[in-house]
């Protein structure tokens, strides 16, 4: 299998992340990373769905989830074409003996320190998974409390913007 990840312009109304996510599940698809959020047209939202399938299979749900009524446009967005980041807060043991060897790592990640008690830190950071994944490996001999994470969000490389066309459907569907 092999790592897919799709950018779904849909219609801002109620529902319509449940229909898609429930056609990747009615087929069987784990769901890696799922984010959505509004774009800079009121009318459409992005859904970005990272998801582990083989090429057909993923053809197959893309022609259905065409099919769906609020479903707008998608497209896949290879790595190389795309700028992909995921964000992830950490929370570390970090009491005052340790504090500053952890913040050398913080640093080294270019990450940010975003809470501070007397016997841990909170640290934000961004990037890719190799990056993230490296720096909870750096941290992780300090103590890791907590970790939360997103899901992947993702646009396409360049100036060509994706909802250019996909709001000239919603006007005209209106």
């Amino acid at each position: 299998m092999s790592r897919h990840t799709l950018s779904v312009l849909v219609e801002n109304k109620p529902g319509v992340l449940t229909r898609v996510a429930g056609l990747f599940a009615r087929r069987a698809f784990n769901i890696h990373s799922l984010a959505v959020g509004p774009t800079e047209h009121d009318d459409i939202s992005r859904i970005t769905v990272v998801v582990d399938v083989e090429e057909l299979p993923l053809e197959q749900v893309t022609k259905q989830l065409n099919k769906l009524i609020n479903v707008i446009k998608i497209v896949e967005l290879e790595a190389d074409s795309s700028v992909q980041r995921e964000l992830i807060l950490i929370k570390v043991r970090a009491d005052v003996s340790i504090r500053s060897h952890v913040l050398e790592v913080v640093e080294l990640f270019r990450a940010h320190i975003v809470d501070v008690v007397p016997d841990a830190v909170t640290v934000e950071a961004t990037g890719g998974p190799g990056k993230l994944g490296a720096l909870l490996a750096a941290l992780e001999p300090f103590g890791i409390r907590e970790i939360v994470q997103s899901g992947t969000v993702a646009i396409g490389r360049g100036s060509r913007s994706i909802t250019d066309r996909a709001l000239e459907r919603v006007s005209r569907s209106a």
